[in-house]
């Protein structure tokens, strides 16, 4: 266990690779089981969760060597249908094989999943929607445990457009016989990214990134290669770890038309981007103005990115109001800000912000992986020293966050946890 040491007030400058998409890189790595040989994925980012999907596939039964950023996923073995617990309760992205284990096999039983604790992420979608093809469902000690003796197309209407529910039911339809149209589909860059994978192995998806999508059913699907997109939620952190400070850097691969909702917000608070040959430019030498945002599924302002942006506008001048319309309980980190000189106030899904000129160091928690990163996006702000303990969550999803961050000229250390956290 780690903690992450930062002593504050470092102007942050200079270039930083963004690493592909930690929400892509899963989503392809489960998708992978559709094909029968040798998959190679490129740009995966070298993260917990990866390695955690690493292991799932091993124990379904892919060969997976990891070298670089270069994954290769042998699936032409044989294949076993049981996701256990173990492995699933680490990371919720395990969920995702359960579509194609349903469209390989015919049978699946996944375990229910974990992840971060910040709402309740039901699965009932994933079951309904895949229901309507014609999987068959029951629960079991804690295993979902599905049947398919035969996929069919239909058409299917999400309640709300769930990423993950979307994801299984392409993932299933794609070797579904006939039509399957899922509408109120997640539009999410991701999406898209799985979309063109799937393609790629000879399905047939169309529309992905709008509400309809349209899927016809292949009888076979083959191995491919594939380069994973970049990550706008870790494009969206290090631009607010940089304004954070005053300063100004090029973000190398990050894609502005993936993060247009998010930048206009950052152009309200005053700071300033450009897009660049290979990637974007952002910058801002004075205190941020005060922004309100309420997160919704893409192209809305991304829940996985509100923490950060609080933990940039706890030091704006004015009151900023945040909403959250995604998750019920992502506001775990207001807490560990005041306890820097924040003044936060929330209730419900609405949390009030308050600018102060002001933060100071002081030993936080960060009890999941976007709060993780928010609490070091406002101590790179603030006067002093900072312990952000339980980084292990934030090393779920960035790859060498630190190294990173000292490319750029801050002042952090990975220390070895020796000592609980004070209370």
């Amino acid at each position: 266990m780690n903690y992450l040491s930062i002593v504050g007030g470092q102007r942050l400058q200079g270039r930083v690779q963004i690493s592909g998409a930690k929400n892509s890189a899963l989503k392809l790595m489960a998708a992978s089981l559709l094909g029968h040989g040798e998959t190679v994925l490129t740009n995966v980012p070298r993260i917990s969760d990866v390695f955690t999907m690493v292991e799932v596939l091993q124990r379904l039964g892919a060969t997976v060597a990891f070298d670089g950023d270069v994954l290769r996923i042998d699936t032409s073995g044989e294949i076993s249908t049981v996701a256990p617990y173990d492995l699933v309760r680490r990371m919720r992205a395990s969920i995702n094989v359960l579509g194609p284990l349903l469209a390989r096999s015919g049978h699946a039983r996944v375990a229910m999943p974990g992840g971060c604790n910040i709402g309740s992420r039901t699965i009932d979608m994933h079951e309904a929607g895949l229901t309507q093809l014609g999987v068959k469902f029951t629960f079991d000690h804690g295993y979902l445990e599905g049947i398919a003796e035969r996929l069919l197309g239909k058409r299917v209407l999400l309640e709300f457009p769930s990423r993950g529910a979307t994801e299984n039911l392409m993932t299933a339809a794609v070797l579904a016989e006939g039509v399957t149209v899922i509408e109120n589909a997640a539009r999410e860059p991701d999406i898209i990214d799985l979309a063109s994978f799937l393609n790629a192995m000879g399905a047939e998806v169309w529309g992905a990134g709008t509400s309809t999508i349209e899927i016809t059913g292949v009888p076979r699907m083959h191995s491919t290669s594939y380069r994973v997109s970049a990550d706008p939620i870790e494009a969206g952190t290090f631009a607010l770890a940089v304004l954070t400070t005053g300063g100004e850097a090029e973000l190398v691969g990050a894609q502005p038309e993936t993060m247009e909702i998010f930048l206009e917000k950052l152009e309200l608070a005053g700071a300033q981007w450009a897009p660049i040959e290979d990637g974007i430019r952002v910058s801002g030498d004075h205190r941020a103005h005060a922004v309100d945002f309420a997160t919704l599924p893409y192209p809305g302002f991304p829940t996985d990115l509100q923490p950060q942006m609080m933990g940039y506008l706890i030091t704006a001048e004015g009151t900023s109001i945040v909403t959250e319309n995604v998750f019920e309980n992502r506001f775990a980190h207001a807490q560990e800000l005041v306890r820097m000189g924040a003044d936060i106030r929330t209730e419900g899904h609405h949390a009030v912000i308050r600018g102060v000129r002001r933060l100071q160091g002081a030993p936080v928690k960060g009890s999941d992986l976007r709060a993780g990163a928010a609490l070091v996006v406002a101590a790179l702000a603030a006067e002093g020293q900072t312990e952000v303990h339980d980084f292990h969550h934030v090393e779920r999803g960035y790859e060498d966050f630190a190294g990173k961050l000292r490319g750029l000229g801050a002042s952090v250390e990975l220390v070895e946890e020796t000592t609980s956290l004070p209370v």
